[in-house]
């Protein structure tokens, strides 16, 4: 796999780290080796979140014979004791590198939010990411940092953790639509967990959308702080979806954001064939 710089994941930390697979698509006969040729949807979720966010997404996609995997990130800390140095980005990168090695055949890279600046970190020199989505997500460029886009500058010391309930950053019911009564946005406000300072800050140093084909998908709805910067990322993108929802569309829409993932699997698979004539 590609090295990530700066790392400094314990030998603890690297074999804890999972991925999550979704149950494989019900299906039989010649259907079998068609579904193998088909790429896998690798779902990346954002800071403070974790895979659990995309299961409602996994269940249509299976539907619909494809395959997906989802990662933890480690610098969403399930566990406050941990001590200094924290994961941070280049960490999260390594974990996404590692889950592209694991898969077979070709991967659309799906990266949520925070999860947009490792996932440019990982896909740079990746030889099976055939696409790369970035939603409501930091498609950031060389140097860049995530809060460093909102012009809050990088603290002298890393150290630390950002809780998901933050007035001066986010609050979780923005991650979702806004309204902390309603039961479906309170249980996953209820599920999210702090989030390393390192992460927030840490640069990007390969952009590797620029050598992959990509898209960019903007919620209507968008209350949290990325909103105020998706058109401006959008611009970076080959090409821009709008889907309904709020700042995590897949978790509130998720038949139609899975209409937009499955319109990209079907031009990557049209390219692909073309390339293989």
């Amino acid at each position: 796999m590609v090295a990530i710089p700066g790392t400094r994941l314990r030998p603890s930390d690297r074999s804890s780290f999972r991925t999550c697979a979704a149950r494989p698509p019900k299906v039989s006969g010649s259907a079998v080796g068609e579904i193998a040729k088909r790429p896998t949807f690798l779902l990346v979720p954002g800071g403070h979140h974790g895979a659990w966010v995309y299961e409602s997404l996994q269940r249509v996609l299976e539907a619909e014979g494809f395959r997906t995997r989802t990662v933890e990130l480690l610098s969403a800390i399930r566990d406050t004791s941990a001590t200094e140095p924290l994961p941070g980005m280049y960490d999260d990168a390594w974990v996404i590198g590692q889950a592209l090695d694991d898969l077979d055949g070709s991967a659309i890279v799906v990266a949520h939010s925070y999860s947009g600046v490792p996932v440019t970190e990982a896909v740079a020199g990746a030889a099976n990411v055939a696409h790369a989505v970035y939603v409501a997500a930091y498609m950031l460029d060389v140097g860049e940092g995530m809060l460093q886009t909102h012009g809050v500058p990088a603290p002298h010391s890393l150290a630390g953790l950002r809780p998901p309930e933050n007035p001066g950053l986010n609050l979780p019911a923005a991650f979702y639509d806004g309204d902390p009564s309603s039961p479906r946005t309170a249980e996953a406000s209820a599920r999210l967990v702090p989030q390393t300072v390192r992460a927030d800050f840490e640069t990007v140093t390969r952009a590797g959308w620029k050598g992959v084909p990509n898209s960019y998908v903007i919620p209507a709805d968008d209350l949290s702080p990325t909103g105020t910067i998706t058109e401006s990322m959008a611009e970076r993108a080959d090409t821009v979806y709008r889907v309904p929802g709020h700042h995590t569309p897949f978790y509130s829409h998720p038949r139609e954001f899975a209409d937009v993932l499955l319109r990209i699997a079907a031009e990557t698979a049209a390219i692909e064939s073309a390339q293989n004539l």
